[in-house]
Order: structure tokens, then C-alpha cells, then sequence
């Protein structure tokens, strides 16, 4: 039976460069004619959104559970990296994402990740060499090569690393950039190997850089990394090169909006409304060969109704002809009973996250900042007590301790400044990219209770002090929940902030716990294996000679 519908009221042409009254006429999910004429509705069609990179499993949500949430900020569409759960289960993982974005009326668009695992200096759940990413790229629905974060492999001619941007080459699909600080001519081999994209920068001057290199920079704005204060000009500079992008979003942040908020935050900066909109809808459809529809005759009927361009308040979602959100509810409803995961590890004890130190000795100590992904490292005092060296509270540099959770083996032991705490530990089993187990605390029983409590539960991030324990657990990989947003976002919360009744003036504690040991984002970083010099990408030793 055909479907035919008709929408009206202010189009919004994104490729056009135009507003016009009229009406669009829909059959069977795809526009078969746009008629400019007068019509008394005043809300204002505009193309669905797109987050031109994401990873979902950041959301603490599998993708029909994201999908739900998403369509009530106006996305229909994200490029979707799954290297977060490719590093706990592989080409396993990738497929769950596949199946189950696929239970639900929602575009994701998902990349084969080039990195698992992100570095040889770290444990993960699984490796995707050669075979693996070719097996990947020849599927249909992968549609491009996930962010290369080996980016001495690229710029120093890695045999592996330039064999898996080939077979994305040979088969015409984008391959996505990761190069945080990257100048001069590494980042010039960087780019000329293929690369296309970056969404790492922190500074206008380093992606005018890349701009130059005909790279298509991704203004980032997630839970932890926030840079659309120091990149949103680029947006009218260079209109062409630019997409906006979340990177990776809570979900305490993800149910209060998703790119909607950066349209917002765009046009108070006085940005160009169609320079704005076609960074979240036209550039990123161009580059990786979207489905996703720009509100043109014969393009599948993809849009989002809003009230105005001041409120920019998202009426309702369509995809595919189908509203997926309208009346201030999202109307997806699948809900999974899937249950996968990849947790071996034994429960630890205090002995196992002892430091040996001596009075006058020098340590190597990570500083976190708010906001960032990127570090710095420190040679402080080591504070000694009985010949261990332990957190000095009043100075916040507190013990950071990372678990192999795929077999028992021996803890590593860092310091960090930045967190805040005052009393009390945290912890995570996701830590990216490898999603080991992390925490940060103030004394070693506190750090020894939120570890166990995620090894009970094969996954989860938690909080401790004292006696008083808390745990999120996440089912799925150890980084997700198969539960609803309602009870994943409201824990969450929770969890935040009893880490900030500890002390933590971070925004998202647990978002940068997150990133402590991602050793591929400089400066100094704590893996399974060790402390990590992002800088001279090899370990480290604590004691700083």
C-alpha cells in the first residue's frame, strides 16, 4: 500500500542556500516533489542531523537504546567508529553494532577500526590485523576505515598500518584521522598516505594546518573533549572542511541533547545558518557517501521539525518518511536481551597495588585537565610512608592504578594530579581504547573496593568510600548497558556525583578517567603495561631518574 504524506511550512534549502515557504510531498520515505507556495504553518523544515563521529558505546547505551534518545534532538544519522567494544570482542562486537542499530529506524553508519588494539604497549580483548580489516571493508555497511590513531605507523611507513589504508584506497572508502598536535612535515606524511579527516585539534592554528592538506576537520564537543569554543570561526572560514562531531558523549549529556546544541551554539557565536546546518548535514553526507536525505526531490525523506531558529526546539524527527520522535516522544521502542561480554580477571588485593619508594625519591606523575584528552607530565617528590610511596592529598596527586581484565596478571601502579579527590576512589572498565580496568583514589582500600566491585559485576564503573559503594554495572562488553537511558543516565549521575562529594571539581570524572590510559593522546599515560610517554611512544619507568 503507498504511503504518500505531505509536510509544510519554512524548507530549509541547505544546498540551495535558501528558506522558502512550501510543502514537500512524500511517498513510500522518499521526497517526489517540493512545491514553493504559501502556507500558514511557520515551523521550519530542515534536514536531519548527522554527528559526523561518534563512538556509541561512550553513551553507556547500545545503539537501539541510543537511537532512542538521539531522534529527540533532530539526529537521524552518525558516523559511528566501533573500536570501543572491537577492542574488547572483535569482528564479534562490530557485528553486534551492525544487528543491532539495524532492530531500529535510525542511520547509523559504521567504520572498520584500524587500530585494535590502539598500540602494542597495551591489552586487549581482540586484534584486527589485515584479514580481519579486509574483511570488514569489503561488507556494504561498513562504509569507511575508522580513525587511524597509529599515526607514527603511518608517518613512519608501518608496513600493517599502510596495507589496511590501501584496501580502504582500493575500495573508494574515506579513512578517518587521528593527530592530536601533529605538525610540519609528519603531518604532511600523515595526510599524504590518505587520511582524510581529523577531529583531534585543540588549537585553530593547527587544523588551519590541516585545512591546507585538504583535510576535513571534525569540531568536536563531547563529554570530555570541548572544542567548539576554539574552532566554531572555522566554520565560516572554511565552510567546505568542516563537520561537527561528539566524539564520545555521556549519558547524562546525551539526554539533555546531541548536535542540536551546537546549532544553538553556533548561531549565538553569529556563525552563517547554512554554513552551520551543512556542517551537520550536507558535508558529512558528501564525504562518506551517506544515505541520509538533504531534504532534495528523490532523496530518502530524512528531517527534523523545529519551531525557530532562536529555540531551535526539535518538534519532530523523521526518518525514512517514518516519525521516529514527535510530540515530545521518541517513538522507538525495541528493546534488546542480548548479553555479550569478555571479563577474566581475578579479584585483586592490597599487596598487589603496593609501591616501593624511598624518602628523596622523584616520580613521574600524570596531570589531567578538564576538558582534555591530552596530559602533561610531571617529576614530583614522591611522598613515602613505611617505604611506600603513597597519594599526597594536599598537593591532589593521587595513586592511578590499571587491571588487565582479560587475564590475571600483575596491576600498574601511577600517580595523577588533577582529579581533585579528597577522600574516597573511583574506577571504570571503560578505559579506552583497550577498556582494562582504572582508578583513581585516595587511599589503596578504597581503590581495592571499586576495582572488585567492577570484577564482581564483569564490568561498570563505581565509586567508594569507606563503607559506602556504588556501582553502574555494564553488562554488555564491560562498557555498556542493556538497560534503558532512564536508569544508565539517572546511575550515572549519581555515580558523578558522589565524585564530586569526594572532591573531584572535574565536570566528568569519569569521562576523563577514561581517557587516563589512552596512550595514543600524549603526554603521559598508565596501561595495563605501564606508564606510557605519548611523546617518545614507548613506557616509562615511575621512578623518575
Amino acid at each position: 500500500m503507498e504511503n504518500v504524506y505531505t509536510v509544510r511550512g519554512n524548507i530549509v534549502d541547505v544546498i540551495g542556500k535558501k528558506i522558502f515557504k512550501g510543502e514537500i510531498l512524500i511517498k513510500n520515505g522518499v521526497i517526489s516533489d517540493i512545491a514553493e507556495k504559501h502556507v500558514k504553518e511557520n515551523n521550519y523544515i530542515i534536514p536531519g542531523l548527522i554527528d559526523s563521529h561518534i563512538h556509541i558505546e561512550s553513551s553507556m547505551m547500545i545503539p537501539s537504546e541510543f537511537a532512542k534518545i538521539a531522534v529527540k534532538f533532530g539526529t537521524v544519522s552518525t558516523v559511528s567508529d566501533p573500536h570501543e567494544i572491537a577492542n574488547v570482542l572483535g569482528i564479534d562486537g562490530v557485528k553486534f553494532m551492525i544487528e543491532n542499530g539495524n532492530k531500529v529506524p535510525f542511520k547509523f553508519n559504521f567504520g572498520a577500526p584500524s587500530c585494535v588494539p590502539a598500540t602494542q604497549f597495551e591489552t586487549s580483548g581482540a586484534v584486527l590485523g589485515i584479514d580481519e580489516i579486509k574483511e570488514l571493508l569489503n561488507r556494504k555497511d561498513i562504509l569507511y576505515l575508522s580513525e587511524m590513531m597509529n599515526y607514527p605507523g603511518v608517518i613512519f611507513k608501518d608496513k600493517e598500518v599502510l596495507e589496511k589504508i590501501n584496501i580502504a584506497k582500493e575500495l573508494n572508502k574515506p579513512i578517518d584521522g587521528h593527530a592530536p598536535g601533529i605538525s610540519g612535515d609528519n603531518l604532511k606524511a600523515y595526510f599524504n598516505a590518505g587520511v582524510s579527516t581529523d577531529h583531534e585539534c585543540f588549537t585553530k592554528e593547527e587544523a588551519i594546518e590541516k585545512i591546507k592538506q585538504n583535510v576535513k576537520i571534525q569540531i568536536r564537543e563531547g563529554s570530555a573533549a570541548k572544542n567548539f569554543e576554539a574552532l566554531y570561526s572555522l566554520i565560516d572560514e572554511y565552510p567546505e572542511n568542516v563537520m561537527l562531531c561528539s566524539d564520545d558523549l555521556h549519558p547524562d549529556d546525551l539526554v539533555t541533547g546531541h548536535i542540536d546544541k551546537l546549532i544553538r551554539k553556533g548561531l549565538d557565536k553569529g556563525l552563517d545558518l547554512f554554513n552551520l546546518l551543512r556542517a551537520v548535514t550536507y558535508n558529512p553526507v558528501k564525504h562518506y557517501k551517506l544515505s541520509s536525505g538533504l531534504l532534495q526531490v528523490g532523496d530518502k525523506a530524512d528531517y527534523a521539525i523545529i519551531n525557530n531558529f532562536d529555540e531551535c526546539k526539535i518538534i519532530e524527527t523523521v526518518i525514512d518518511g517514518k516519525a521516529v520522535y514527535k510530540n515530545g516522544k521518541s517513538l522507538i521502542n525495541y528493546t534488546s536481551r542480548t548479553k555479550l561480554n569478555n571479563f577474566n580477571c581475578s579479584k585483586i588485593t592490597d599487596r598487589d597495588i603496593h609501591v616501593e619508594g624511598n624518602i628523596g625519591d622523584k616520580i613521574n606523575v600524570i596531570e589531567a585537565f578538564d576538558g582534555e584528552l591530552v596530559t602533561k607530565g610531571l617529576v614530583c617528590d614522591a611522598t613515602v610512608n613505611d617505604k611506600k610511596i603513597i597519594p599526597d592529598i594536599d598537593s591532589d596527586i593521587l595513586k592511578i592504578v590499571v587491571v588487565n581484565r582479560y587475564k590475571d596478571e600483575a596491576p600498574q601502579v601511577g600517580f595523577i594530579k588533577g582529579f581533585g579527590l579528597k577522600k574516597g576512589a573511583i574506577a571504570s572498565s571503560i578505559a579506552h581504547d583497550s577498556h582494562n580496568i582504572i582508578s583513581v583514589g585516595t587511599n589503596d582500600q578504597d581503590i581495592l573496593n571499586t576495582i572488585n566491585q567492577i570484577i564482581e559485576n564483569e564490568g561498570g564503573i563505581a565509586t567508594c568510600c569507606e563503607k559506602e559503594q556504588h556501582v553502574l554495572p555494564l553488562n554488555i562488553a564491560g562498557i555498556m548497558s542493556s538497560k534503558d537511558s532512564d536508569f544508565v543516565s539517572s546511575r550515572y549521575k549519581q555515580l558523578t556525583k558522589f565524585a564530586q562529594e569526594y572532591g573531584s571539581l572535574l565536570n566528568a570524572p569519569f569521562m576523563t578517567l577514561s581517557f587516563m590510559a589512552l596512550l595514543v593522546i600524549p603526554e603521559l599515560k598508565l596501561g595495563d603495561k605501564g606508564l606510557f610517554d605519548g611523546n617518545k611512544f614507548m613506557l616509562t619507568e615511575l621512578i623518575s631518574n
